[in-house]
């Protein structure tokens, strides 16, 4: 028996400390996580909290004070962040809105864009792999990362979000294609089939749930029923959406950005119009509380700071460069008034343009896959990803400093809290307007559980549910 509890107590103390190392890297990391909101704050929400948590990891990383790794526990939270952070950003595209004329002008001007810089790199390296790597990497956009700047701002469904959201569906989709045909392992035509096989099993899923609904009527009401409790039935299916979609991304060895913006998209078609708002706020929650988090955190780990104090020049230089490449062309075509977007103001034109130059994950991506196939050496890596990482903290920024005029004509009608608190209002009335907004949110919340409880009873009763 002594034996016995001493091979247990073995086992347990094994089975505690195997993932030590990565639970401590964890809890540096969400320290980091809570700390970036409270620093953005201070600076007026000027420096972007999603910046500050790159910054944050690159100092925690082994770079600079090596508090934190990247083992394959932090990697797996990582892949996840990366997964729930373009569900978030799919789900934001109205699929009809890829085949405007807009759409289509967003397409044409990042191939205008490939082009143009696979053959200004070619020039200067005589390396047709790495000029495809290079022009990729500072023609994408990041329209993960910019789209929870895009609430912050209050952007989003206003006439430059819209066309951000295109361009930045464009700058993501259209790099992650380039990569998987240009640079894979495979012939050309292996990887459109293998495309093209994503593609259809993408749709099999879109259509799955409302197919089993409608043959297994009960399995419709189980899920609205299980929806409000503990069983969590309808956020449980969308990670499951977004699981197969990454598996099968990753077995085809494609990039697993790819199945999670096709899962947002996927959900923005079956979800009906009225449940948006409220599922949109319940995945916010849930993936912005720690996956979304850590997956910049995480790659902030991966800059070196060596890197950067050995080449300033370079690192500070991509992002001018990637403002040339990107942010330029996009500007001059929307001066053309025939791209079918709505854009009226230069201002307008030039939060667009700058939005749409600020890039990170494919550049983290396609960097990433190039050190691998021995294309690029480690060090032009890092230099690319933190000229990246600086995309990110400057360019919103600019974005929003270049809106920041049609706001202040707007803010009698539609006062800022934080406006207000920064104009000197007493802590009291901020307060009381806090409550306000807070009890505003109570509201919206409790109407909507009624409206669920009653599309749930009327389902109960055999009835046809009410729009």
């Amino acid at each position: 028996m002594e034996t016995l509890n001493l091979a247990e107590t073995m086992v347990l103390a094994a089975g505690a400390t195997e993932y030590t190392d990565s639970l401590v890297s964890f809890a540096w990391i969400m320290g980091a996580a809570l700390l970036a909101p409270f620093v953005s704050y201070m600076t007026g929400n000027r420096m972007p909290a999603v910046a500050l948590l790159i910054i944050f990891g690159m100092i925690l990383g082994p770079s600079v004070l090596d508090l934190a790794h990247g083992d394959p526990g932090i990697g797996m939270l990582k892949e996840l962040g990366v997964g729930a952070l373009f569900l978030l950003a799919g789900f934001e595209i109205n699929l009809s809105s890829l085949r405007s004329k807009e759409a289509a002008t967003a397409t044409s001007t990042w191939l205008i864009c490939l082009v143009m810089c696979v053959a200004g790199a070619w020039l200067i390296t005589k390396d047709i792999p790495l000029a495809i790597v290079m022009a990729i990497a500072v023609t994408s956009t990041a329209l993960g990362t910019i789209t929870p700047m895009l609430k912050q701002e209050k952007l989003l469904g206003t006439r430059v979000g819209d066309s951000v959201m295109i361009h930045g569906a464009i700058g993501e989709v259209a790099p992650i294609t380039a990569m998987a045909l240009l640079l894979g392992t495979r012939s050309t035509w292996a990887t459109a089939l293998i495309l093209l096989a994503f593609l259809v099993i993408a749709v099999v899923v879109a259509v799955m749930p409302r197919a089993i609904s409608m043959l297994v009527p009960w399995v419709k009401k189980a899920f609205i029923s299980g929806a409000g409790s503990t069983n969590q039935t309808i956020l449980r299916l969308i990670v499951l959406i977004l699981a197969i979609l990454m598996a099968v991304t990753a077995v085809f060895e494609l990039d697993i950005v790819l199945g999670a913006f096709a899962a947002g998209i996927i959900l923005n078609q079956i979800i009906p119009d009225e449940f948006h708002k409220g599922l949109e706020n319940r995945l916010d929650v849930l993936f912005y509380s720690m996956l979304i988090p850590v997956f910049f955190v995480v790659s902030g780990m991966s800059i070196k700071w060596d890197v950067i104090v050995d080449n300033p020049l370079k690192v500070l230089g991509i992002p001018i460069l990637i403002l040339f490449t990107r942010g330029v062309p996009v500007f001059l075509r929307e001066n053309v008034h025939h791209t079918g977007s709505d854009i009226e103001t230069t201002r307008e034109r030039a939060q667009v343009a700058l939005y749409a130059a600020t890039g990170l994950p494919i550049i983290v991506a396609v960097t990433t896959l190039a050190v691998h196939s021995g294309i690029m050496s480690e060090e032009m890596s890092s230099i690319f990803i933190a000229g990246g990482a600086l995309t990110v903290a400057i360019f919103p920024l600019l974005a929003s400093l270049v809106g920041e005029k049609p706001n202040e004509e707007n803010s009698e009608e539609t006062p800022d809290p934080d406006t207000h608190a920064d104009a000197g209002e007493g802590a009291e009335g901020g307060k009381e307007e806090q409550e306000g907004v807070s009890a505003s949110s109570a509201e919206q919340i409790e109407r909507d559980a009624e409206r669920a409880a009653e599309y749930a009873q009327q389902l109960r009763d055999g009835q046809q549910p009410s729009s």
